[in-house]
């Protein structure tokens, strides 16, 4: 079985005093190391020409290219297929087969969810929707005016 460590059990050793840097040491450094470092000869730039623009056409090069880019890779990329809408997809399904479908799906739909409500937004031409004025009358104080629904 290990003995557990404590360090204060333990005496430090004594350390020598770190001596000071020679005078001027981090004052001549960067010099000493620039000194060391070999001096090539200027390596002729790819892009030497490209630095002779002037600041404005070189930003109208950019936005060139970039534009290029774009146009590049909406020519080149394969053509969208157009997606048929979901309502004239359903259109075409044959209703008692909607019903049969949504019927043996496990959400256990009920023919009540699959009955039509009757306030639904349907595609009813706007001329059939013209109510005088008593006629929503009457409907309106037909309609219960209980204190939940306010």
């Amino acid at each position: 079985m290990h003995t557990p460590f404590r360090l204060d059990e333990h005496r430090r050793r004594p350390h020598p005093p770190l001596a000071p840097p020679p005078d001027r040491y981090f004052e001549q450094l960067p010099m000493r190391v620039m000194q060391r470092v070999p001096a090539g000869p200027p390596s002729p730039a790819a892009w030497g020409w490209l630095a002779a623009l002037s600041a404005p056409v070189r930003t109208a090069l950019a936005a060139g290219v970039v534009l290029g880019g774009f146009a590049a890779s909406f020519l080149l990329s394969p053509g969208a297929t157009v997606q048929p809408l979901a309502t004239t997809s359903l259109a075409q399904v044959p209703r008692a087969e909607l019903v049969q479908y949504l019927l043996a799906s496990e959400q256990r739909v009920t023919l009540a969810d699959l009955a039509e409500v009757p306030g639904a937004a349907q595609n009813v031409p706007l001329g059939t929707l013209q109510a005088s004025p008593e006629e929503l009358q009457e409907l309106l104080d037909a309609q219960s005016a209980d204190e939940a629904y306010l």
